[in-house]
């Protein structure tokens, strides 16, 4: 493992022998097909990539038969399935044998570096903490999303986004840490620049947990190489104003599921507004190479993937609604976090904070 200074970098040296990734086939809205068409698309791009696909071998041999990656693909049998609707406390104890929890062990296990899938989030986080284990100083773990962004590399880092409704403020610390090591390997920002989420930009404005979190990540901005840019408010989530923004879980994944309403609202808008007369239509045809950019800009499958952060292995959960473009695109994030080393890295970063941090209470002894 990396120690605590260790450089943090996206550039990192070449990897030695192939990039292995562990795949769950089922879960998803759409099936295995689009998972294995998933598979075959970043195949296609990237000859180091290999995959243990976990899932009913019956039913996934023939898929990846049709794609032709049979040779960079070995399937593991598995037959049960974790469905939406399934408990994470019922997983849990009766999941043994299910295709979640097998892509998962091959990371516990070192056979794969990171675990992707589109399966029910709250099982797959219950399932990762507990077969994975957290890391040392962590006291929650966190999910993180990519936010299309006017900043540099054209996206935000938001966390947590639905890990866990609640957070101390030393797990808003933590937060900092880990999407200082995301931006930084992830995206190869050097120095990010953090915001903590508030009701307004204001110090006197905000929650006093946030207010005492503010100080601590304030704290360890030098150390720990970020630049803490103070309190954002939610019109900064897709500013250039930061590179990372943090909250808690409720907070997050209420602006994420809100974010991509807004933009599937957008979009049909656009659509209704180019399809209302003959000139319209017009309009929309000459406009068709810019309206392309814009849709791929902000096509939610061409981002999709959150990353669990603060475990001993890394995990994407992609969106449940993934088609192949969507499966392609988290396995495509999977595949760079494990060229730079990230799970390593994180934990080096999480070990550079100095460990679990004492609450307010803690800290006065009442």
């Amino acid at each position: 493992m990396a120690d605590a200074g260790s450089p943090e970098l996206g550039t990192t040296e070449p990897p030695r022998g192939p990039i292995v990734l562990s795949i769950d086939a089922m879960g998803g809205d759409k099936g295995p097909e689009s998972v294995v068409a998933g598979m075959a698309k970043s195949a296609a791009i990237n000859p180091d990539l290999r995959f243990l696909l976990h899932g009913p071998e019956a039913v996934l041999a023939p898929l990846v038969r049709k794609r032709r990656i049979g040779d960079r693909c070995e399937i593991r049998d598995a037959a049960g399935t974790v469905s939406m609707n399934d408990k994470p406390s019922h997983v849990m104890r009766n999941g043994q044998d299910t295709s979640m929890w097998s892509c998962i062990d091959a990371v516990r296990d070192g056979e794969a570096e990171v675990a992707v899938s589109c399966g029910n989030t709250g099982a797959l986080m219950l399932l990762s903490i507990v077969r994975l284990r957290k890391l040392p100083g962590v006291g929650r773990p966190a999910i993180a999303c990519l936010w299309p962004s006017r900043g540099p590399t054209g996206f935000n880092v938001m966390l947590d986004v639905g890990a866990d409704v609640r957070a101390e403020p030393a797990d808003l610390l933590q937060y900092a840490l880990m999407g200082t090591s995301y931006a930084r390997n992830g995206q190869g920002i050097e120095v990010p620049r953090i915001g903590l989420l508030n009701n307004g930009v204001e110090e006197h404005k905000g929650r006093a947990e946030l207010k005492e979190a503010h100080a601590l990540i304030e704290a360890a901005a030098a150390e720990n190489r970020f630049e803490f840019v103070g309190f954002v408010e939610g019109s900064d989530i897709p500013s250039d104003r930061v590179d990372v923004i943090v909250t808690d879980g409720f907070t997050g994944n209420i602006a994420l599921k809100t974010g991509e309403g807004t933009a599937l609202l957008i979009r049909e808008l656009l659509g209704d507004a180019f399809r209302y007369s003959t000139l319209s239509r017009l309009a929309a045809m000459l406009a068709l190479s810019s309206l392309k950019r814009l849709q791929k800009r902000i096509d939610p499958r061409r981002v999709n993937g959150g990353v669990f952060l603060g475990l001993n292995g890394t995990v994407v959960k992609s969106h449940g609604s993934a088609d192949a473009t969507g499966v392609s695109s988290a396995i495509k994030l999977a595949y760079e976090l494990a060229r730079a080393d990230f799970t390593n890295r994180l934990a080096a970063r999480v070990a550079s904070g100095g460990g679990p941090v004492p609450s307010t209470a803690e800290r006065t002894g009442s």
